[in-house]
């Protein structure tokens, strides 16, 4: 397995850094990487364009059927993230969620909804 590495710019990403980052995370699955780990870390100032960043590189990953993480966000991008629904780019459920690959179990006996 090929990791890739992709860095956010800082203070946040615009919409040119945004194509930039989806081309250049084509390039990396293109080249055998099968996950590529997104660093945020640079990312200060976290606005609606970070998230549509992460958003349009996640489409990317999953067009490439590759794996894509997000490491080294700051709280308020953690929060901004949660916000909006995309938490589990950080590796975190939602609340009320099973962890990622997990089944919930079913009984026999429970009711169909």
């Amino acid at each position: 397995m090929e990791i890739g590495r992709l860095v956010l710019p800082g203070p946040g990403p615009d919409a040119q850094d945004t194509a930039r980052l989806c081309a250049r995370l084509s390039r990396l699955y293109d080249g055998g990487a099968t996950a590529v780990v997104c660093d945020a870390t640079a990312v200060t100032a976290p606005s609606l364009a970070a998230v549509h960043a992460l958003a349009r590189l996640r489409l990317t990953a999953r067009a490439h059927g590759g794996d894509f993480a997000v490491t080294g966000a700051a709280p308020a991008l953690r929060a901004l993230l949660d916000l909006v629904g995309l938490v589990e780019l950080l590796g975190e459920t939602e609340e009320g969620e099973p962890p990622r690959g997990v089944q919930e179990g079913v009984e026999p006996d429970d009711l169909a909804l």
